[in-house]
Parts: structure tokens; sequence; C-alpha cells
């Protein structure tokens, strides 16, 4: 797979697929392989994704410094990434703690973005609360035969590594529009796409500054926000209130999805990510 060496000389790999206009692809976790994002429900029918592993995770290579794991210092290796392949503008695409990069990203950048794509962003970066209307949310899916043992582990304090892993198997369900195969087999792959020196060190020692949001309400990026109707990390009530404040976006609640919106129902994501991404392009 391909590499470049980033601003301080740590060896990034990314994968490249699909046929079209690039989009360059980062991930969440925080701390999480790229491999997880697939190929996006199939938008790499219309685009070529660009998926970076971020420093210390998948195929890249650990920081000698683990200040570098810091969310602020991963959009660095974004940038980084765009002049490596000598792209003078980007399309960018971040999922949940990677939304936090393209804010920051953006911030930056703004020169260098075309259009940006979020995905079920977490709101840390910009000191916003993520869980908005939380209780809703878990209320809308009471029917479910796994609702009281995922809602009870969602909550729950683990004494050790192997109670913190029955939780997360017992909350999995949460994270997704329908607990079906597809949903359980990318769960079940999960643990081992983590890497916890880069979890760790995502957030440590960031702190959100207070301007940032406003600053991000003034840019004229074309912004696609898409929240799964059932993600509780982003709830679609946090990240509608953050479209409410930023004046170039466009929000897309899908419906009865989750935190993965593109495994939960592949077709629709998809044909949203594109036409979003080919409107924006015929209006510039």
């Amino acid at each position: 797979m391909p590499s470049f060496r980033s601003w301080d000389g740590t060896e990034l790999v990314y994968r490249v697929v699909g046929d079209g206009p690039p989009l360059i692809c980062v991930p969440g976790g925080p701390g999480q392989a790229v491999r997880y994002l697939g190929e996006l429900g199939g938008l790499s029918a219309t685009r070529t994704l660009i998926l970076l592993d971020n420093r210390g995770t998948g195929d890249s290579a650990v920081p000698t410094d683990p200040a570098t794991y810091r969310v602020d210092r991963i959009a660095d290796d974004v940038e980084a990434l765009r002049a490596h392949l000598d792209l003078h503008t980007m399309d960018l695409f971040g999922h949940s703690a990677s939304g936090g990069v393209c804010f920051l990203y953006a911030d930056q950048h703004a020169q260098r973005l075309r259009r940006l794509v979020i995905v079920d962003p977490s709101l840390r970066v910009l000191g916003l609360p993520s869980d908005l209307d939380v209780a809703h949310v878990l209320a809308e899916r009471s029917h479910e035969p796994w609702i009281d043992d995922a809602a009870a582990a969602l909550t729950a304090e683990a004494a050790d590594d192997e109670e913190l892993e029955r939780l997360r198997r017992l909350s999995a369900p949460l994270l997704y529009g329908q607990w079906n195969d597809a949903a359980k087999a990318q769960a079940a792959a999960e643990p081992a796409e983590f890497a916890k020196p880069a979890t760790d060190g995502f957030y440590a020692g960031y702190e959100p500054d207070p301007a940032l949001p406003d600053r991000l309400a003034a840019l004229t990026v074309p912004t696609l926000l898409v929240v799964g109707e059932h993600d509780i990390w982003p709830t679609r009530h946090a990240v509608r209130a953050l479209a409410e404040r930023l004046s170039s976006a466009r929000l897309t609640v899908q419906p009865a999805s989750g935190h993965f919106p593109w495994v939960d129902d592949p077709r629709t994501f998809a044909a949203t990510v594109e036409s979003f991404l080919s409107e924006a392009a015929a209006a510039a």
C-alpha cells in the first residue's frame, strides 16, 4: 500500500479504492484502523476513496512522540497527505472522532477544501454536547429485545478491561439501526482494530477553543452533516443544533440508522454523499 512521511517524519499508510474524483477519508474511533470504513456503502463506485490509517493505527507507523496522537496533530497529518497527493484543494470525509479532525482542519486550512462530509461526528473538539436528548433517542428503541441490557451497559462502570469489553459487547446494538448480521460482523471486528495508545492520546492535553464554533459558522466551504436517526453519540438533536450554527452546512438524518449509516443502509448512504458532492461540484 502507498505511504508517505508526515510532518514529523512518521510514515503513514493509505489505501486507494474506487473510481472517480478523490475523496480523502479519515477514520474515527479514536484510534481505529481505517478498514472499518470499508468502501462506504459502495461510494467507491463513483469516488476514489483515499483511506488514511492514522498514526499508530492499522499499517501506519507508531510515532516517536506520543503527544502527536492528539487530534490537532492528526489534522496536520491530513494536510501532509494533501500535499503528498499534490492536490491544490480536496474533498474531505470524516466519521465520529475524525469529525473533530475535520473541524480543526477546516478552521486551519479552509482554502484547501472544496467540500466537506462529516458523518456522526463527536462534538468534543467544539466544546459542544454530543448526547443532547439521548434519553429520547433511547426511549424510541424501547421495543428492541436487547434494549434493557444495552442501556444498562452504556452507563455501567467497568472494574477492569475484561469487564469493559463485556459492557462494550452488550451496548453494541445501540450503535446500529438494525442489529443484523452486518452489524454484528462489524461490531465483532472492532476490538482488533483499535490501538490503545492512539485512542488514549487523541484528546490528551486538548482543550477546546471556545471561539472555534463561531469561526466555523463563518466558513463558506459546502458541508454535509450526516447522522443516523438512532445514533446516541452524537444524537441527531446534537448534530441538528450544530447544523443550525453553520451557514454552509446541510443536514441529513438517515432513517433507521445508527453510528455507522453505511452499514445500516449502504445504498441510501452512498447516494446521499454522492448527490451532495456532485451538486456542490456543479454549483462551484
